[in-house]
């Protein structure tokens, strides 16, 4: 609910808030992901280009996630004006990460699996970059429940959204869901003997999962269907997700076992 910085703390500068709240996220992992990347003993040199990869394809993806919003081509923004000023989209966001990762490993020739380091480090910067959202967007549909976000008239009038009835907070809900998966990559997944990437096969089903839930009660348009935009492209994803988790499940990938070269 509030844009700037300023208008947050009272004082400072009017930098944007989402803006800081992505940075700050995006910081917070990339230190995760060095410090588990030495943990581990990857060559940290050549995995530079990993991370430059999946910064640079989720920075594009993420713009060019809502793009062609509209049948009509001349309703959508040009191509220079979505990067520049259009909506982000985390999931798509997430695509172009794991494409752009994909890529540099392949002009690097990097073949060691690398899932198991984006995971937590991707948790956390979820959970930090979301208040982003929490402080900017609309928070939810109404809900009756007593912890709902109730919007006075002019952040109401800013963000579109109904003022003083309990709305909830979605973005809240994303925050907890991602605290608690770094939680359990963090102090438990990542100690455990399993086969590499793992991890990161399951954060993502995991993920997908929660976010096609939590749509139910963001703010959302409806799409088709009853479902909005997040919802028919998970509803895509999650099938693959689930197939390769079990696949990975039927390889024994989830089990403890001593199997240490990289694949």
């Amino acid at each position: 609910m509030f844009p700037t910085l300023h208008d947050l703390l009272g004082f400072g500068p009017p930098i944007d808030t989402h803006a800081v709240f992505v940075a700050l996220g995006v910081f917070a992992a990339l230190a995760v992901f060095f410090s588990e990347a030495k943990r581990r003993g990857f060559d940290e040199d050549r995995i530079i280009y990993v991370v430059l990869g999946a910064l640079a394809g989720g920075a594009v993806f993420m713009r060019l996630g809502t793009w062609a919003q509209h049948l009509d081509p001349q309703r959508n923004l040009s191509l220079v004006e979505q990067l520049a000023h259009g909506n982000a989209s985390i999931l798509s966001g997430l695509v172009g990460a794991w494409l752009g990762a994909h890529v540099a490993k392949k002009i690097m020739r990097y073949k060691i699996r690398t899932g198991d380091l984006f995971a937590p480090a991707l948790a956390l910067g979820m959970a930090i970059g979301r208040f982003g959202c929490l402080f900017t967007e609309d928070p939810g549909s109404p809900t009756g429940g007593p912890w709902g976000i109730v919007l006075d008239p002019a952040a109401a009038a800013r963000l579109g959204a109904p003022s003083g009835v309990p709305l909830h907070p979605s973005f809240v809900y994303e925050i907890l869901f991602h605290a608690a998966a770094f939680a359990v990559l963090w102090f438990w997944l990542r100690h455990r003997d399993m086969a590499p990437g793992s991890t990161f096969t399951l954060y993502l089903g995991a993920y997908a999962i929660f976010r096609f839930l939590v749509e139910f009660v963001r703010a959302n348009d409806v799409a088709w269907l009853g479902l909005s935009r997040p919802q028919l492209f998970l509803a895509v994803t999650i099938p693959l997700l689930l197939a390769r988790v079990a696949w990975e499940a039927r390889k024994g990938n989830y089990s403890e076992h001593r199997i240490k070269e990289a694949v």
